[in-house]
């Protein structure tokens, strides 16, 4: 297994929810799946089956936590000396230049992306766009529906 980089932010995410899973739905999932095996017939049991589903979808997530959590090299942010410039970790804060637009993401490991959060994957096309520039610079990123230019206003490391 190849070391995903992997934010001190981020791993605590990771272990909140591998200790939730273990802790909470693996526990709950077992408990529904004892009460369908007591009506019956297990072949015609959608209960039983939709359970049983449950509990590989919970077991291949805990499996995946724990061989990224094992395997991850955690990256101390705050530490980085990059200054102005963007590197892994990085929260830069952007200027889409047609329509003046703000935004901020952060630049973190495959496994924390999360776009709700503003977290985008070390390996989407807005982040390497980014790593290597600086503060100052303009980014242009070639979309499906068109180019879009960005000024990066600020970086940071938290």
């Amino acid at each position: 297994m190849k070391r995903a980089p992997l934010t001190k932010r981020g791993v605590e995410r990771l272990r909140i929810e591998l200790e939730r899973l273990k802790s909470v739905e693996r526990p709950r999932i077992i408990a529904a799946i004892a009460e369908a095996r007591a009506h019956g017939d297990l072949k015609e049991n959608a209960e039983y089956h939709a359970a049983r589903e449950q509990q590989s979808f919970v077991e291949g997530r805990i499996q995946m936590l724990e061989g990224t959590l094992s395997f991850g090299e955690i990256i101390d942010v705050s530490k980085l000396a990059a200054g102005a410039r963007v590197v892994f970790g990085a929260t830069v804060e952007l200027i889409e230049l047609h329509s003046n637009e703000e935004s901020c993401y952060q630049i973190v490991g495959e496994i924390e992306a999360d776009i709700k959060q503003r977290l985008i994957s070390i390996n989407s096309p807005m982040a390497r766009a980014l790593i290597g520039k600086s503060e100052g610079d303009t980014v242009e990123l070639l979309l499906v529906n068109g180019n879009k230019s960005y000024e990066i206003v600020g970086v940071r490391y938290e």
